[in-house]
Order: structure tokens, then sequence, then C-alpha cells
């Protein structure tokens, strides 16, 4: 049975909570009069219907219009947020906040892309391409009309004291982004090899599937250390601004919260549905406590009809539906970046060693505007096209790291165009070879068929697996991408049901040693559990996938319950007595949960101090969750000489800790003791903790209580040092009825728009929390009807192209 009592009984938090939270918009049901305005960079008038449940529906006579419209949209209701993190990956926050922005915007420039803009334009399809002018120009059309009337900007500008920037189709192509990837863990390994710990990793971070380390031939495994890293390293671009968070992070918040940004998804097809048709879900885990992620809108014109939602600053949608098929994404863990440790000239630094030659590195001058001080000149370095990340001249020292998003081609900005105007899977697997990121896609089409591809760059590696940094001199370089059709997929297959939740999902069979794709993958938690409920139901249900998506179920509760001591010690028997009585469910109100998570943080730590060695401790901040379980189910020597016992005492101890820990946290009496009262959904500006200003003008937005954590379909990621709130999952939801597309339902946290001064800045809140799907209203009919305000956006004079 699917354990929905977490956000069934989550609604009872509604009553306590102020009447303008629960206000919902009024059903109109009647024609509703068009407010007309005048904007320039549209080419024919645009309509756009909002429905009673924020919604905008836009209609326009060509694809450049209708993206247009979303454009405009987004930045209505978003566009500080879009803004901010405009500025920050085009390397501009110093010009507006002076110089402690400096070093990251050196970082971020170093990872714009400086090769031939024109020819990457020229390479795309023209539809795509005109479809994000348009989404261009309508950004721009909504900041010159907060020009003319800077009263209705965003309330951070005038806090601020800063203006927005104008965009420019060429930054879609020039912003590739700063990431790390999987360069620390590059590093780590190489520590570890030369302490001989490397056995050690397996702990922190187990390959998948199973696989032997090879150092590669001539890297000095001594040598590496975290300085290496250089830019790469949040510690070494930090800013005083919360929207480069990651800077405030220690190494074990940073590993988790990249395996927290995960998804669910499934899809039944129709033998398995009891709609006869297919149905589609998709739940994307991201930050939750900041700027919602996504934004939803509906675009219609000639050959387009699309309706979801979208991430805020990038052109289309990302998970939704046309009027012909449904789509869904998760991560699918590609190793798409590599460190190269080259050795420079000793008479000459400016020079590598690369294929038997002394190359000079590329270099572009940049000059980084900062407010109140003078621009600053740097010089950015580049081997084969390679950003250079660390320079020690004194050492013969250089680190190049290579990262499909810096490759030409690599433009993952208009890929979600392409995928929203193809028709059909084979358009699709065409509009696949523009999709950088790496992603389970999900597909169900109107005529009942069903596919998942694994899309996003793969790059070739000859003569290493990517687990360690290798030589740069050449033999280890990459050698192009792994085609779309070389990737793992299924087309209707006979089962008649998939699912992604980021676990290593290569397919038996599949060549992954000649085709290396990536050996770390996500906890298997959330796809077991999704998978022993799809399996056992034949006839699927919107409402089953609705409750799927809200089920907390936790399977590593039920291993640790198992693994109970048959006879508890005096001081945990309390503790074992309240957990064997519980249903492993992570319920907001359940007394049992919170203990739960209480002792797991005991037994964690516990097992941590015991099997990982000490010389080891400063690169291993943390152990997986899955290998813990599985050596506390099959104790060896690593817990001593009487595995079993040294287990049932550690076991025994975490028991009595979390029960005290609970006490401390909930009170003496375990009656009272709720999860929920631990575990809310806060929402908050991200920069409230740094300007007071900003805080004050930006009520947050709190008071609901959540059930789940991270192992549970219903993923609600928290992180102990930072508390209980919930810090990860899923701010959209979406359940598509194939066809029957007005039976759809989504869910959308906290609201439409970022404006405490907007109807839409809170609405969902509420629903949110109590887990109420609404419809995705689609057809004309259905929006019609449900119809609540009515704008047309009319050409004002026509604008240059940029």
């Amino acid at each position: 049975m699917i354990q929905r009592r977490a956000f069934l009984l989550a609604s009872a938090a509604l009553v306590a909570m102020p009447a303008s939270l629960m206000a919902k918009p009024k059903v109109t049901g009647v024609k509703v009069a068009a407010r007309s305005v005048r904007l320039s960079g549209a080419q024919a008038p645009i309509e756009v219907v909002e429905d009673e449940l924020g919604v905008p529906h836009v209609r326009a006579a060509s694809l450049h219009d209708a993206f247009f419209g979303q454009g405009y949209l987004v930045a209505r209701d978003r566009l500080f947020q879009i803004d901010m993190d405009h500025r920050r990956d085009m390397g501009r926050m110093a010009e507006a906040f002076g110089p402690r922005f400096v070093a990251a915007d050196k970082a971020a420039r170093l990872f714009l892309y400086h090769g031939d803009i024109d020819a990457e334009l020229a390479a795309l399809p023209p539809d795509v391409l005109e479809c994000a002018r348009g989404y261009v120009a309508g950004v721009n059309a909504r900041i010159d009309e907060l020009a003319a009337d800077p009263a209705e900007l965003p309330l951070e500008y005038g806090i601020l004291g800063i203006s927005p920037l104008r965009w420019d189709v060429r930054d879609l192509v020039r912003d590739r982004g700063i990431s790390m990837g999987d360069a620390d863990d590059e590093v780590r390994r190489a520590q570890l090899q030369a302490r001989g710990l490397l056995d050690a990793d397996q702990l922190m971070m187990p390959l998948r599937p199973a696989w032997s380390f090879t150092v590669p031939d001539g890297l000095d495994v001594a040598a590496v250390s975290e300085a290496d890293l250089g830019i790469l390293d949040p510690a070494n671009r930090r800013a005083s601004f919360a929207p480069i968070q990651e800077t405030q992070l220690d190494r074990a918040e940073r590993g988790s919260d990249r395996f927290a940004l995960g998804s669910n998804a499934w899809t039944v097809a129709p033998s398995r549905s009891a709609t006869g048709r297919p149905i589609l879900a998709n739940d994307p885990h991201l930050g939750i406590g900041g700027s919602s992620p996504r934004h939803m809108v509906h675009l219609t014109a000639p050959g387009l009809d699309v309706i979801g939602a979208g991430a805020p600053g990038l052109p289309g949608i990302m998970q939704g539906h046309t009027d012909r098929f449904a789509f869904g994404r998760t991560n699918f863990h590609i190793d798409q970046t590599d460190l190269f440790i080259l050795r420079t000239k000793r008479d000459d630094p400016g020079r590598y060693w690369h294929k038997g030659e002394w190359k000079a590195f590329e270099t572009v001058e940049e000059e980084i505007a900062v407010k109140g001080a003078p621009a600053e000149r740097v010089t950015l370095r580049y081997a084969g096209g390679r950003p250079i990340v660390s320079e020690d001249a004194a050492r013969e020292r250089a680190v190049a790291f290579a990262t499909v998003s810096m490759l030409p081609g690599a433009n993952m900005r208009f890929a979600i165009i392409a995928i929203n105007l193809s028709t059909d899977w084979a358009s699709l697997r065409q509009a696949f070879k523009l999709h950088v990121s790496p992603t389970n896609f999900h597909y169900a089409d109107v005529d009942g068929n069903t596919g998942w591809q694994t899309i996003g760059f793969v790059p070739r590696r000859p003569r290493h697996d990517g687990l360690f940094p290798a030589p740069g001199d050449g033999s280890f370089d990459w050698t192009g991408i792994l085609p779309v059709e070389d990737m793992p997929h299924l087309y209707n297959p006979p089962e008649g049901w998939f699912a992604s939740a980021n676990q290593m999902n290569l397919p038996a069979g599949y060549p992954y040693r000649e085709r290396i794709i990536s050996f770390s993958w996500s906890d298997p938690f959330r796809y077991d559990r999704c998978a022993e409920i799809l399996r056992a139901q034949p006839k699927h249900r919107i409402e089953d996938s609705i409750a799927l998506q809200h089920d907390v179920q936790s399977l590593p509760a039920r291993a640790i319950v198992k693994l109970l001591p048959a006879v508890p010690s005096p001081e945990a028997a309390s503790a074992a007595a309240l957990l064997r009585r519980w249903n492993c469910g992570i319920e907001a109100d359940s007394a049992a949960t919170l203990l739960y998570e209480m002792v797991m943080a005991a037994l964690s730590t516990a097992f941590y101090d015991r099997i990982v060695p000490a010389a080891a401790r400063d690169l291993i901040p943390s152990v997986n969750l899955s290998e813990m379980l599985r050596i506390l189910g099959s104790p060896d020597k690593r817990l001593g000489d009487d595995p079993v016992a040294a287990r049932d005492a550690m076991i025994d101890g975490a028991l009595a800790a979390g029960w005290k820990r609970a006490v401390e946290l909930a009170g003496s009496d375990p009656a009272d003791w709720r999860w929920g009262d631990l575990h809310r959904v806060t929402i908050g500006h991200p920069l409230a903790s740094s300007n007071p200003a900003i805080a004050a003008a930006f009520p947050r937005i709190e008071g609901g209580r959540s059930g789940g954590d991270w192992n549970t379909p219903m993923a609600r990621g928290f992180n102990a040092k930072r508390g209980f709130d919930v810090s990860h999952g899923a701010s959209y939801l979406f359940v598509a009825d194939v066809g029957a597309w007005d039976n759809s339902r989504f869910l959308l946290l906290p609201g439409q728009s970022a404006d405490p001064r907007s109807p839409r800045y809170r609405d969902f809140y509420p629903r949110w929390i109590a887990g109420e799907m609404q419809p995705l209203w689609f057809s004309k009919g259905a929006v019609e009807q449900h119809a609540a305000a009515r704008q047309i956006l009319t050409p004002a004079a026509k604008a240059p192209r940029r």
C-alpha cells in the first residue's frame, strides 16, 4: 500500500495558516476582457490567457512570438531571479556589487565560450534559433517596459540600487556554466592512492557497475592535491551573496547536495494503465527554500503546442507535454569532465607539452568592471579550448579542465526548444543531439508508444576511465562524443512500464567497458520503492501516480528495523520498541520517524568512526548509505573480530543516542514527537540572510510541516548541519494522462511569481504542502472555461534583431 498519510495529514496544518495563504482565485467561467500592452520585439499581436491557477496560455501567430511570450512572462514573474543568474554566469557581478565579486567573475568568464559565435548560431536549426531570438526579445521587452515605469520594477532593484541587464541571443551560446563535475572525486582518489588507501573510497562512493581502479600511466598521484582544482574549488571564488551558495558548503555538503539533485519519473504503457492510455509522471528534485526552479507556461503557434514547466531563463518547457506526446526527465549520471595535468616549460610557463611539442596557451584578455573601484584586467588561459584552472610555474605544472560544456556545438540552452518543436520519437532523437546535460528522457505519445532514451554528451576516453586525473600530454585526450544512438534506450518495452530515479540503470548487456559513461550514481532506494509499487499495479491510474509521488515508505528504514537487536540494552529498549511498531513511513505526524532520523544520524557517525581509516578521514567526510547498510547486513572483519556482535552493539548505541537526541529536540514524552515539527518547508529570498531590507520586503513563506526524507519517493532532503528544514525536493510535480490532456495534474511551489505584491507569490504553498495536485488545463475549451485574465501583447515598433 502506498503511504499517503504524510501528505494527507499535512492538510490539517492548513487550518493554522493565514487566510491569505488559503485564498483561491475565483472561477470565472465567463469571457474576460482583454488588456492590451504595446511592446517592442513582437512580430504580431499575441494573446495571453491566464487561467485561475495562474498558468498563462500564449497564443501566437509564429514560433518567434510564442517564445517572445514566454520570455516576457518569465521576466514579468521572475526578472530578478533570471537577471542574477545571467549576471553571475556572464561574470558581471562585480560591476553591480563591487570588488568582492571579482574572483567569481573571473571564474565565470573562464567558462564562457570564446569560439566562433556566428558559426555556432549558423549551425543551429533555423526554427530553433528563431524561437531563441523571440525569447530574448521577450525578456528585453519586459526590461524596456520597466524602464519606462520603474515603479513596477521588482523590489530588489530599488533596495540594491541596480538595474537589470539586457539580453543578447549570442549570450545563450557564450554561457556554458562553471561546474566542478567530478573533478574533486578525481583528486580525492589520487590522494587516497598516494596514501595506499584507495579501497576506502568505496565507502564514500561505491563504483557502479563494479570496476577496478587503474591509475593512468605517467600520473604522479603523490603530486596531486586540492590546489589542482584551482578556480573550480568554490573556496577560491568566494562571494558574499547567496546566489553562489555552493561557496558556503563544506566538502560533505557539496557531495550530498550534488547527488540530491535528482528526480523521479515513470512511464506506464496502455497495457498497464487503467485508462488504456499511457501515463507519464515526473517530479524533478531541486533546491527548496529559495527561488523556485520552475515556471509554468503554455505556448501555442503554428507547429507548436506545448505546456509545462521551464527553468527560468532557459527557453522552452523542460517537463510537460505537447499535443502529441508527454515528456519528463531525471538526471542520468554521465562523467562529463576530466582534469588533465600539464607540464609547462621551465623558462616559458606560457607553453605546455602536448603531442610531442611545446604549445602556447590560448589566451583571452578580459576587463571586469568593478563598482566603486578601477576595472580589473584578467588573462584567461586555455589548452586546446580547455580552461586552465590552476597554474604553478615553479613546479612546471598547470591543470586543464576538460568539460563537454566547452566543446563546439555544446549549446544546451537551445536543446529544450528543439525538443518542444519535435512531433514524435524520430524527430526527438534528432533534437537530442543538441542536448548536453545528462538526462533520462521519458516519452509517451497519443498513439500509445512509450520510450526511454538517455541523452547528454558522453566523452570518448580511449585510454582511461575518468576516475583519476590524467597526464595532459595528449595520450589521454578525448576523441569525440558518443552518438545518441549508442546510448541506453528502450522503445515500447514488454514490461509495460519503466522508471528512473538517478539509480545505476545501464541495461544488462550494455557494453559499458567500451562505452564508459559513469561509475557514480545515486543510491537506488527511490527507484526500488517506485518499482515495487509499479510492478504490483496491473492497472495504474492517474491517482496512483499522484500517490506514488507523495509516497514516504523508506527502504533504508525497513533495513534498519530488521537489524534491531533482539535484546536491546535498557538504554536502547524504548527506542527499539517504538521502531518495531513503526510502519517505516517517513510521515510528518510520526514520532517513530523523528526517532529514526536521530538514530540514523547517530548510527552513521558511529559507523564512520569504526570503519573509515583515520588516515583517510580528511578525504572521506561521509559514508554512502547503501554501502553502510550492505556492510551492516553482512558484517565483516572491518567491524572487528566478532563483527556481528560489533554491529549489534553499534546499533544499540545508536538507538540510545537517537532517543537522547529526540528528547533534546522534541521533549521527554514521545507522544508529543512529530517529525514534521522539525522538518518544515520554509521559502525565503536568497539574499534575505545577507540583506535586512530584502528580508523585510520579502516575507518568508512558512508554516508547512513535511514528511519524507532523502530516500523516499516523496523526496524531502535536509542537511542536519543546517537544521531539519526541507532543502531539496520536487517543487514541481506533473502527471500526464496522455491524449486526455485536461486530466493531467501538477503542483508548483510556492507560486508563479517571485514578487510579494503578486497574488501568485505563494498561492500554491498550501496546496503543495497538502499534496493537492491541480488540473493542468490544455484544450482551448478548458482554458476558456477557467480563464481569469486576458492580455494582448501588441507590437510597438520593429526591434533590431539581436
